[in-house]
């Protein structure tokens, strides 16, 4: 991992230099493999003679000229910085250089559509690969203000972070066009932008601002421009209204790419997209729900990330932390997804929970020495528990206060850089609260409290007694201020439904709640009822009971999600057994109306039976679940939500000789059900189950990327090579994966294949390989590569002991960089998670 900027360099860089402008200057015409990239950069010194220097990255460096003097490239650029020396009050620097196309999704990324042979090109910047495009001090305290002229073959569209000017010029002797984009008000370089190929583009404007979404030519079909401009205008109308200050950047761009390492990058005024967002099979309603997450999560960062940008990367939760909760928030307020707190429990909330109990957890507000460091901190705590913490500020400090000081920080910091201190202070001015002991508690410690309730009952059933007991694990004691609900909840003849709610604070140990003293005991006792903080909840024991009988039957959304959440939490902390919790969910599951529950739920499942179980009563269990997911596809609604669902979850979920052979049915057409379409994406479902249970080969995978001759079916087909459960055909795939030659795209799909947990023993001799190659890997590959071998790749499919210990070899003899020990001890977690959790299903089934 190359070019790891310090914090401590980047203070010291900020501390000396104030930057006025970059005047970037790009050719796009003059290869496949480099671009001609030319940048001046105006800037100044408070220290006269200082030297310091700038980021690049790029094959080749032609020229370098600080104040009209040359500097020779090969004394003071080292391929990743350029040496500045004798700094004046005033500075203009020129870099001439060649700059490199990337296939990593990183810097200025090359794709070329297999299905038409157009190419097309754009940015990922964050955290810090503007460099790779133009010389720049790529830290985000350095702002500046950003011109781009950029010279493009006839035929594509350009976009930056600006509007470019209305006419364009044709290049004399040339087939190019030069564009260009006026100056941009002050931002941060991670969030310029350039996006460029022969897009399809859909315009409109909203409230004065001008939209536009850009997709690939070949995917303009399935590009559903009515959604998604729909949840942008009701983002922006909301936001106006809670921020207070109108969208700060001019135009609104949205453009869905090929190949993008992750759902969506907040670039202002130009946001780019994962393409997969582009449906081009049919998919169900939480697919839709998760994209208008990002949509305004993408959104709410045009204010809070790119209007007011953190100093120094200690403060990346509050860019998403912020852009989550409030994504949400919009979304239960002002779109038709009115039960998004739901979601928020089912997904955010579980991923922060598990990446809050690894041995890598951290606080909110980190410590961030370097880039590496930044580069492994997007993870559950920087979005999902910290978002989940701000819902918990919320509650304490009321949701009109919070959004008062939130306005009044925008107001008082727009353009500017900030730290943490400069929120609170005006939250706690508009709340009239001291939020010192808050943030200690909160964003200054690390691990999560878990919470369960103590009582007594008389005769009668009536509570004489009622507490909340709060815990915390020994490693992170931190007992927290929280401020939760109690629901009491009754069997009827309309399902379980809430008699009661009692909010109030808890702290320390021990809580007692004098107002449920004689009420009569529920069925269910749900702490953290409406979802107010962020714990670990336990249920008593007839409360586990309910859930278990009749977890379906709860009549609302979000206590149901939060019942399902209890007991997976209590199964990954092997207090209750795998085939419990898989019994639980086959028991439960046709209750579930909400599709995203039922998913989030079949997933779950799944990773009970593949890291959980009893290798023993695995194949019982998977037979379990499948048979029940069959029965519910056969009875579903014809072409409804939970039928896909439940399609893809039987495909998953298949081992059986007669569950496969019920999906080879399925996928050559000799079954058919009612309603279901076997489209496109739904077939490579299919196919790969089959592949990796041995029922299907190259054969058919040959077959099936000749019907799908695209980008999305050649990285289908990867992952399904990777399945196939041989020697030859695994490795083939770790010689692809290793070899430097493959897109990231293609790379995730390789590995994801490769790693099919049912192949646990093919994969034994590549534990070796992977500890032998991963100091190599991790100096000498890209960010992004690097991080995902190290992540994916380790051996986590063979839950032994001997996993353990080589990974406590591995780290105590090669002493590996913070950030990869990080992902080494976060891998190994899970393996020792899997132990003591199977252990305890062994236990049940004895």
């Amino acid at each position: 991992m190359a070019g790891n900027l310090t914090r401590d360099e980047a203070r010291e860089r900020a501390r000396i230099l104030s930057v006025d402008s970059y005047d970037v200057q790009l050719d796009l015409t003059s290869g496949d493999q480099t671009f001609s990239s030319t940048t001046v950069i105006r800037f100044s010194s408070t220290e006269t003679g200082a030297a310091t220097f700038v980021d690049l990255t790029a094959p080749t460096v032609r020229e370098i000229e600080l104040n009209g003097t040359a500097l020779a490239p090969a004394d003071v650029f080292d391929g990743e910085r350029i040496a500045l020396p004798s700094l004046q009050a005033d500075n203009e620097l020129r870099v001439v250089a060649d700059a490199a196309y990337m296939r990593t999704g990183e810097g200025l990324h090359r794709f070329v559509d297999p299905v038409d042979g157009s190419t097309y090109l754009y940015s990922q910047f964050e955290t810090a690969d503007a460099h790779r495009m133009y010389a720049c001090f790529d830290q985000p305290d350095l702002k500046a203000s950003f011109e781009l002229t950029v010279l493009a073959p006839a035929e594509y569209e350009v976009v930056s972070n600006s509007a470019p000017d209305a006419s364009r010029e044709p290049v004399e002797g040339s087939e190019a066009v030069r564009w260009h984009f006026p100056a941009t008000p002050r931002m941060s370089t991670y969030i310029t932008a350039l996006i460029a190929g022969p897009y399809h583009v859909v315009r409109d404007e909203h409230d004065g601002i001008p939209l536009g979404l850009y997709c690939r030519a070949s995917l303009a079909e399935y590009l559903d421009a009515d959604a998604i401009l729909d949840v942008t205008r009701q983002g922006f109308d909301f936001f106006h209204g809670l921020f207070g200050v109108r969208y700060p950047f001019g135009k609104y761009d949205q453009l869905f790419v090929p190949e993008f390492n992750a759902g969506a990058m907040e670039n202002a005024g130009a946001v780019t997209f994962l393409e997969d967002y582009v449906f081009r099979s049919r998919v169900t309603d939480a697919r839709y729900e998760r994209r208008a997450e990002t949509i305004l999560h993408e959104m709410a960062h045009m204010w809070f990330g790119d209007l007011v940008t953190m100093r120094w990367w200690d403060d990346l939760w509050l860019n998403e932390s912020f852009a989550t909760y409030a994504s949400v928030y919009c979304q239960a307020e002002a779109t038709k997804w009115k039960d998004a707190w739901t979601t928020f429990a089912n997904v955010e909330k579980a991923w922060a929970l598990r990446q809050d109990q690894l041995p890598s957890t951290h606080p909110i507000a980190a410590d961030i020495p370097d880039m590496q460091a930044v580069e492994v901190n997007f993870d559950g705590i920087t979005y999902a528990k910290g978002a989940s913490v701000l819902k918990q500020l919320v509650a304490y400090v009321g949701v009109d206060a919070f959004f008062a000081g939130v306005r009044a920080y925008f107001a008082e910091h727009a353009w500017g850089n900030t730290e943490l201190s400069d929120l609170l202070r005006q939250l706690e001015h508009a709340s009239g609260r001291d939020l010192s002991l808050w943030s200690r508690e909160w964003l200054e410690t690390a691990g999560v409290n878990t919470m369960r309730p103590e009582f007594e009952v008389d005769g009668e059933g009536n509570f004489t007694s009622f507490a909340v007991l709060q815990e915390a694990a020994a490693d992170y004691p931190t007992l927290r201020s929280h401020r939760l609900a109690i629901g009491l909840y009754d069997r009827t003849d309309n399902g379980i439904v809430r008699r009661e709610r009692v909010e109030l604070d808890v702290t320390g140990e021990r809580t007692a709640v004098a107002e449920l003293v004689g009420k009569a005991q529920p069925d269910l006792v749900l702490i953290n009822d409406d979802d107010l903080t962020f714990i670990k909840l336990r249920l008593d024991e007839r409360s586990l009971q309910t859930v278990v009988d009749g977890a379906g039957e709860i009549s609302e959304s979000l206590p149901r999600a939060l019942a399902f959440s209890a007991a997976w939490d209590m199964t990954r902390d092997g207090e209750m057994a795998a085939r419990d919790y898989v019994r639980l969910v086959v028991s439960g599951l046709g209750g579930v109306g909400d599709v995203a529950v039922v998913q989030t739920l079949q997933r779950q499942a799944l990773g009970a039976l593949i890291n959980y179980a009893d290798p023993a009563w695995r194949a019982e269990g998977f037979d379990l679940l499948a048979a029940r997911l069959r029965d519910l596809l056969s009875t579903a609604e014809a072409g409804s939500d939970l039928q896909l669902a439940y399609a893809h979850g039987f495909a998953d979920s298949a081992r059986s000789p007669e569950h496969l052979s019920l999906l080879q049915g399925l996928f050559d057409g000799a079954i058919a059900v009612d309603g279901l379409e076997i489209d496109t994406d739904l077939r490579w479902t299919l196919l790969r189950r089959l592949v990796a249970a041995g029922a299907a080969d190259e054969t058919e995978i040959a077959a099936e990327l000749e019907r799908d001759a695209t980008a999305t079916g050649a990285r289908a087909a990867a992952g399904c090579r990777a399945a196939i459960p041989t020697p030859e055909a695994k490795a083939l795939a770790w010689e692809r994966m290793t070899g430097g030659d493959l897109a990231n795209a293609e790379f995730r799909s390789t590995l994801g294949g490769f790693i099919e947990p049912a192949h646990a023993e093919l994969l034994r001799e590549y534990t070796e390989k992977y500890f032998a190659l991963l100091k190599e890997a991790w100096e000498k590959w890209t960010g992004e590569f690097a991080q995902t071998f190290a992540e994916v790749a380790y051996p986590s499919y063979l839950v032994e002991k001997e996993t353990l210990d080589r990974t406590d070899v591995y780290l105590e003899t090669e002493n590996p960089a913070p950030a990869l020990r990080r992902l080494l001890l976060e891998g190994r977690a899970g393996v020792e998670r899997a132990l003591h959790a199977r252990s305890k299903d062994a236990e049940a089934g004895a």
